[in-house]
């Protein structure tokens, strides 16, 4: 706890200043070097990392779609890469067919989903920094992710009794699973406090309280969907990168799912 603890010390503050300080392709080049990282660590977690070519075209296609959202049309170039990314996966393994070294459909999709899901559903990230105000609202996943994380860690080691998804996350309590929710709500509702007061917004109390509570939910679902895999393909961690973490994957799995519901309950229910 202590690595972890003194870790999170250090990269709080620097997160910080990338997402509130800096302009948009700062973010966006973090969040590129984040997918790229984590495509590879997804495949190597599936069993593929001796697949090199396949590790290159997914970590390539991870690298450009943030950068594509930032340059817009986002959605345009998502749509390219993806096309692209799924012709080459898919003409490999047709080549790899009658070898003794076929390409398993579980290596297909967790190279599509490492090199084109992830970095699209991260680069949400990019988006919100984009808006009016930006620097305000791309706080806003982080915020909840890392709050609700560590408050569901955090409130399973002092409190936590029973056993919630025992077959996926062994160490995940029905008590942290509810602590990590409350304190995201909390959390989003501090935030907005400060943003009234600091910044003198007309903030939407409720709104931000729907960030937290929906914001958590999610969070604790991306964190138990990359346990799943963990657990089905046997593996503790998806790397060592991160002292007292592991993997980027391990560190950013529920950023995966979070940010982009933050991205659209921003634009269906802002708060300020």
């Amino acid at each position: 706890m202590k690595t972890r603890l003194i870790v999170a010390g250090i990269f709080v503050p620097l997160v910080f200043i990338v997402l509130f300080f800096l302009p948009p392709i700062a973010i966006t080049l973090v969040v590129a070097a984040i997918s790229v990282i984590a495509s590879y660590e997804l495949l190597r977690a599936v069993g593929a990392a001796s697949k090199k070519r396949l590790c290159v075209y997914a970590a390539v296609s991870a690298g450009i779609i943030p950068i594509g959202v930032l340059i817009g049309p986002g959605d345009l170039i998502f749509r390219a890469v993806l096309i692209l990314l799924m012709s080459v996966l898919f003409g490999e393994a047709v080549l790899s067919y009658k070898s003794d070294n076929k390409i398993a459909l579980t290596v297909l999709a967790g190279a599509m989903f490492g090199g084109a899901l992830i970095p699209y559903f991260l680069s949400a990230i990019v988006s919100l920094k984009l808006f009016e105000n930006g620097r305000f609202y791309v706080l806003i996943p982080f915020v909840v992710a890392f709050i609700t994380d560590g408050g569901a860690y955090f409130t399973g080691v002092f409190f936590g009794r029973h056993s919630a998804f025992p077959n996926v996350s062994p160490k995940k309590t029905v008590e942290g699973f509810i602590g990590g929710i409350m304190t995201g709500v909390a959390a989003m509702v501090v935030y907005g406090v400060i943003l009234y007061f600091s910044m003198g917004f007309h903030v939407g109390f409720w709104a931000m309280a729907a960030y937290g509570l929906v914001g958590g939910l999610i969070t604790e679902l991306g964190d138990l969907a990359f346990s799943l895999i963990k657990r089905e393909y046997g593996i503790k961690d998806y790397g060592d990168l991160i002292p007292g973490h592991g993997g980027m994957l391990d560190r950013f799995d529920s950023m995966i799912f979070a940010a982009p519901v933050i991205y659209l309950l921003v634009i269906l229910l802002p708060a300020f």
